[in-house]
């Protein structure tokens, strides 16, 4: 079993930044690929981001592209999501998940780990 554990959300302004990352205890995680996913009021969770076991392939909605960046420290079993220029619609909450193979993957249905999630506000 893993546990994941979510941090660095907060409320920020359009066009600001934050960095949110997911401590991984329980085994190494190296192994395995993972993602964040989010969540707004009503809606249902959607794929954020994703990277592989060793950080060399990564994966994003398009709606983030070129402004969040996936990374991941192996050595610290973190994984880490850099959000810059945030808009309105990036509010939501946010989820770190691990899922038991190495290649990474957008679906939801094949994480299977899920963290408590980090609320992130973006303000005008």
């Amino acid at each position: 079993q893993v546990q994941l554990v979510e941090s660095g959300g907060g409320l920020v302004q359009t066009g600001g930044s934050l960095r949110l990352s997911c401590a991984a205890f329980g085994r190494p995680f190296s192994n395995y690929a993972m993602g964040w996913f989010r969540q707004a009021p009503g809606k249902e969770r959607e794929f954020v981001a994703a990277i592989n076991w060793n950080g060399t392939s990564t994966y994003y909605v398009d709606s983030v592209k070129a402004r969040f960046t996936i990374f991941r420290d192996n050595a610290k079993n973190t994984v880490y999501l850099q959000m810059n220029s945030l808009k309105l619609e990036d509010t939501a909450v946010y989820y770190c998940a691990g899922r038991l193979v190495p290649r990474l993957s957008a679906r939801k249905e094949e994480y299977h780990w899920w963290g408590q999630g980090t609320q992130v506000t973006v303000s005008s």
